[in-house]
């Protein structure tokens, strides 16, 4: 995939983190202008994102944050939104100021690095005006690369070894690819609704059909009316079936019990969250009480409509199978709480927009914070009574 079909969410994130006035924003603007420069502190007061061709990685995501040593109550709220962007991206650059040396909050950010996991490159800004720093407290580091913004020095040095390390992610997970052989045919039901967007599919949709062509099986696409009449005319059952969640109520009631059936939402699950997770906290929805507390969270920031399924559709969906009303709150996008604890249950859509370290991390911080959480697919299949079926195709 080259850079304007790449889906953000498959993109490599690497953000840039420092205290203010490091040069963060002078080495994310060295080669093309992306974030506003200036001699005052705290300039960058929201994190940056911009996508571009860092090669031979490929298309990737560039996020500048604000300086995290910003003080006053704004400067909190931005720490803040950094530490988001440092809990969903896969390669971390500290900045320091090679004429100051590493501070505590670079330490601090070190740690933080440390804890999470996520691979750090040391750029050392400004390096054309000082001739040595001694950085002994980065051996943690994947690399350290003297930069110059101002000269052009490091430049080129360091996004090779971005490149470098965001390439030792990892094999690539798929989709739905190692559940076929060459010559399957899987069948794609895609209801066309009034909340379908006209004119295309969405990028689950569009994702699993390609990952099924990379298979070398055959992707049959028909809606949820025309189910059972394309499946009659199969010579033989499809290899799967993958419907919209939407529609599993009536899919499963079509679709033989011999023929393994899931959902687009499930699939993304297991492809960029923690399946067996998911389906564990689908169970806490028979708990819940009308004093209980339910997050719904989306990935994206699509325009909502009448029948949305987040804040209409699943919050139904829930009263009428426990009998109980809990207070419901929603997130979209970016805005995913730190604390979790006040919630009984977040119920996450498939998370197609965001990158896979994001939606993992979404998925342990709740884990890790003891609240229960589940997928909108799966929500829906246990809410249906066939969970066990749609997750035997994944050994679940």
């Amino acid at each position: 995939m080259g850079l304007n079909d790449t889906p953000s969410g498959e993109r490599v994130q690497i953000a840039f983190f420092g205290v203010r006035n490091a040069g963060k924003s002078s080495l994310v603007n060295a080669g093309q202008q992306l974030a506003v420069v200036s001699d005052v502190a705290g300039t960058t007061t929201d994190p940056v994102r911009k996508a571009m061709e860092l090669l031979p990685l490929g298309p990737v995501v560039i996020v500048d944050t604000p300086g995290f040593d910003d003080e006053g109550a704004l400067g909190e709220l931005r720490v803040e939104a950094t530490r988001k962007v440092l809990a969903t991206c896969d390669v971390a650059v500290l900045v320091v100021d090679a004429v100051r040396g590493l501070c505590d909050t670079d330490r601090q950010l070190l740690a933080l690095f440390s804890e999470q996991g996520t691979p750090c490159v040391v750029a050392l800004a400004k390096g054309d005006l000082a001739a040595d720093t001694a950085l002994s407290e980065v051996a943690g580091a994947a690399a350290v690369v003297r930069t110059s913004s101002a000269t052009g020095e490091g430049i080129q040095e360091l996004k090779e070894t971005l490149a470098r390390v965001g390439a030792e992610k990892g094999p690539e997970p798929q989709l739905i690819a190692d559940l076929l052989a060459p010559g399957d045919i899987v069948v794609l039901v895609i209801p066309i609704d009034k909340a379908a967007p006209k004119g295309r599919l969405i990028l689950p949709q569009q994702q699993t059909i390609r990952d099924v062509l990379e298979a070398g099986a055959s992707a049959l696409i028909c809606r949820d009316a025309e189910l059972a009449q394309t499946l009659a005319a199969l010579p033989a059952p499809p290899r799967m079936v993958v419907t919209d969640s939407q529609a599993f109520g009536k899919v499963a009631k079509i679709v033989p019990p011999d023929v393994p059936l899931t959902s687009f939402s499930i699939l993304f699950a297991r492809y960029k969250g923690d399946l067996a997770v998911q389906v564990a906290g689908a169970r806490a929805i028979d708990s819940l009480t009308d004093a209980s507390r339910v997050l719904i969270c989306e990935g994206c920031t699509h325009h909502r409509q009448c029948e949305d399924i987040g804040t209409v559709k699943m919050p139904a969906w829930v009263r009428k199978h426990t009998g109980a009303n809990p207070a419901f709150e929603f997130t979209s996008g970016g805005d995913f709480p730190l604390d979790l604890t006040p919630y009984d249950l977040v119920i996450h859509c498939g998370g197609c927009t965001l990158g896979a370290r994001a939606m993992r991390g979404r998925v342990a911080r709740a884990a890790e914070q003891g609240v229960a959480i589940t997928n909108y697919g799966v929500a829906i299949a246990h809410m249906h009574g066939i969970l066990p079926r749609v997750i035997a195709p994944f050994g679940l």
